[in-house]
Formats: structure tokens, C-alpha cells, sequence
């Protein structure tokens, strides 16, 4: 991967900070900001009219939405854009009551951020039973999912990478099992895709959800749902709207249109990535190239910080230390013994490093892993335009 490019590409990285909250926002692109300050100052104006400036505003904006489809492999008509994945699966979960009632059942894991779990708690006031998929050495294990299914499970709700351990599931596999026993799949995939290549045809979900605004983009959600199943699903905006206005009827106050034209920025910088890493084709090509090489480059620079780490006395290092692509992502989580867990980040800030503790909203497996009391945990999570020298620094400052 061509990190110098990366770099060049993210202002914010031109100073002597060195960013490593990544799974909680990454830096963003300087061509996305361009887009947006160029809608407000060019086309802020209403959508819908005749008027020259209108159209052309409505064209941005469903080049935005086109430019999402992009980056998760469906079509336009199967995406909803919204201010975050909180309130997206919120959304979704308020669109999806009509659908269920007593006796149904939705399982959620103890692995996932409370996006993909509070939503779908709220349901019990509608006596849906919400079971929960308990974590196996630190992974989810299908054994335990099979045992929670009954004929009467609706839906299950499952992170493809945690955002505290970095593990990676196996969506496809996963999602297969669960359609075989007749139910749907609702994937929390924000840990995932700056990471990896984001492919919601080829691993069949039924829904998937992530930031954008953690895949170097504004600060929007994505929420993407098979076509059949988003015209199922109620309307939660105006009483007048029908069943069939998709995306609309899920997007109450209508989503940001200065934000949504900032996304092409990002497809188009994923694929310079992939011609630089030797790829060709169409953009979805070119993405895949651009996300193989941005794997190995990730697993290279997190190696070192691994290493470090588990050689440290009275470091538990959470999640797998083998820093090999398809195990894991590069977000690297720990607690020290005897040490809560806010000083470490403190002391990291002499050093300008900046990274952060707490339970990051995945606290019910903070909780279940008995990491609570002492503050959380401690994460370091890189993107890809972090360097080895970097991780050096942060070795040396940890020490």
C-alpha cells in the first residue's frame, strides 16, 4: 500500500499527533471535505424544484448515495443514509414492530456495540424474547447460536468484528447457518469496513449497518437492506407516506445533503489505492485491491505493537495476538494489572499520542470479560495510514 499517498490525502495527519482512536472516527479525507464545503457554498438549496440549482443539488446527492452502494456492493435503491449506525438500526428495529410480537424471538450477542442491541431490547415491551449469544474463549461459536434458535427466532443480530477484541466473524458462514433455520441476519459491520472490503451480496445479509464517518468519510451512517425486505418494513416518516418509498420513508428529516456529496470523495480514493496496488477493472475491483493491500499493510504495522504488548509484564492483551488479516483487524485492546485503565492514555498524551479507555458502548462484554471496575479497557486502533515508525513511538512510550 502506498501510505505515503494515504497520508497525503488526510490534512490532519501533516502534524505531530499520532491518531489511534481509528474505531472510534477516523481522519478525514481532505477531497471529501472539499465536496461538502462545495455543496454549501454551490447547491444549499432545497431539492425538488425545477430550477437549475435544485436539480443539480438532487444529482448530487444521489451520486452520494449511488457512491454508498459502491463501497458495500449493493444497488442504490437497497441504501438508507442517516446520521449514525446508532440511530440507523434504531430506525430500523421502530420499522420492523409491525413484523413481530409475543412469542418472537430476536437473538443479539454480548460481542456487539449497544447499537445493535438496545433497539432490539426495546422490542420485549412488545413481548418479542431477546436472547443473547454468549462469546465461546473470546469468540462467537455457531454451536451456542444453534442452541438458542427455535422456530420461532426472527432475527439475529451479530458484529462481523468486535470493537474491542478486533475479531473478525465469519458473516457468510454465519448468515447461512441462520437463513437455513429460517430467520434473517441484522450485521454490525462498523469495526469492519475500513478495514476490509464490505461485500453485503456475496455474504447474503439481510441488513448491514456502518459509520462513515469511520471509513474516512463525514459523519453518516449506512444502512443497507435487501430491497424486498425494506419495502416490508413500516414507514416511520410522514403519515403520507407508502410502503414502497424506499429510502424515504426510513429517513426521517431526510438525510444531510452536503454530507451524502462527500462520499464519492471516498470511492474514488479507495480506487487510486487499488491502480497503485496494481489493480484493474471497474471501482468494486479496484476497491478490492485497494483493501487487500491496506489488510497487509495493517497486519504488518500492528505486528510489532502485538508483540510488544504480550511481552509486557502484567499486560493481558484481549482478542487474538496473531496479527494475521483474516483473524483480525487492527484494533488492539489491554488492561494492565494493577493499573486502571484511564491513566495509561493520559500518560500516552505527553508523548502526543492519542488514544483512549473506557468500554467504547460494547460494555456489556466489558462487563462480561471483568473489565469494568478497573475503567474499561485500554485501545489503540490503527487505520491504515498509520506507520510502523509511529508504532515504534508508541512501543518506546508504553515502556
Amino acid at each position: 500500500m502506498d501510505v505515503d499517498f494515504a497520508r497525503s490525502q488526510f490534512p490532519a495527519l501533516a502534524g505531530d499527533w499520532i491518531f489511534l482512536d481509528n474505531a472510534g472516527g477516523s481522519q478525514v479525507l481532505r477531497a471529501v471535505a472539499d465536496r461538502v464545503r462545495d455543496y454549501l457554498l454551490s447547491t444549499s438549496v432545497q431539492l425538488g424544484a425545477t430550477y437549475d440549482a435544485s436539480r443539480r443539488a438532487a444529482e448530487r446527492v444521489q451520486e452520494g448515495v449511488r457512491a454508498a452502494a459502491t463501497l458495500v456492493g449493493s444497488d442504490p435503491g437497497e441504501v438508507v443514509l442517516g446520521s449514525s449506525a446508532t440511530q440507523l438500526v434504531s430506525n430500523l428495529a421502530r420499522a420492523m414492530e409491525d413484523q413481530l410480537g409475543p412469542g418472537d424471538e430476536i437473538v443479539v450477542t454480548i460481542a456487539d456495540h449497544e447499537a445493535n442491541i438496545t433497539p432490539w431490547l426495546r422490542l420485549e415491551e412488545r413481548g418479542v424474547e431477546v436472547k443473547v449469544w454468549r462469546l465461546r474463549e473470546e469468540v462467537l461459536d455457531l454451536a451456542d447460536l444453534d442452541a438458542l434458535m427455535t422456530p420461532r427466532t426472527r432475527l439475529v443480530c451479530f458484529t462481523q468484528a468486535t470493537n474491542i477484541l478486533g475479531t473478525i466473524h465469519p458473516v457468510e458462514e454465519i448468515t447461512r447457518f441462520v437463513h437455513e433455520r429460517g430467520a434473517r441476519v441484522c450485521v454490525d459491520g462498523v469495526a469492519y469496513a475500513p478495514h476490509r472490503l464490505v461485500d453485503v451480496r456475496a455474504w447474503d445479509v439481510d441488513f448491514y449497518v456502518l459509520s462513515l464517518y469511520k471509513v474516512f468519510g463525514p459523519h453518516l451512517g449506512l444502512l443497507y437492506g435487501k430491497r424486498e425486505h425494506l419495502l416490508e418494513l413500516a414507514n416511520i416518516n410522514h403519515l403520507f407516506l407508502s410502503r414502497d418509498a424506499v429510502p424515504y420513508k426510513l429517513q426521517p428529516g431526510n438525510v444531510s445533503y452536503e454530507l451524502a456529496w462527500g462520499l464519492p470523495a471516498i470511492v474514488e480514493y479507495l480506487e487510486e489505492q487499488g491502480r497503485r496496488a496494481g489493480g484493474e477493472g471497474d471501482a468494486r475491483e479496484l476497491m478490492a485491491a485497494a483493501f487487500d493491500a491496506i489488510a497487509r499493510h495493517e497486519a504488518e504495522t500492528v505486528a510489532p505493537l502485538l508483540a510488544h504488548l504480550a511481552g509486557m509484564e502484567g499486560v493481558r492483551v484481549l482478542g487474538r495476538t496473531d496479527p494475521a488479516p483474516g483473524g483480525r483487524v487492527a484494533t488492539v485492546s489491554f488492561v494492565v494489572e494493577g493499573r486502571s485503565s484511564s491513566e495509561i492514555p493520559r500518560q500516552l498524551e505527553a508523548h502526543r499520542i492519542g488514544v483512549r479507555y473506557g468500554d467504547f458502548h460494547a460494555r456489556r462484554l466489558v462487563q462480561d470479560l471483568g473489565h469494568a471496575e478497573r475503567g474499561g479497557v485500554v485501545r489503540i486502533s490503527l487505520g491504515h495510514y498509520n506507520t510502523a515508525a509511529e508504532i515504534a513511538r508508541v512501543c518506546e512510550a508504553l515502556g
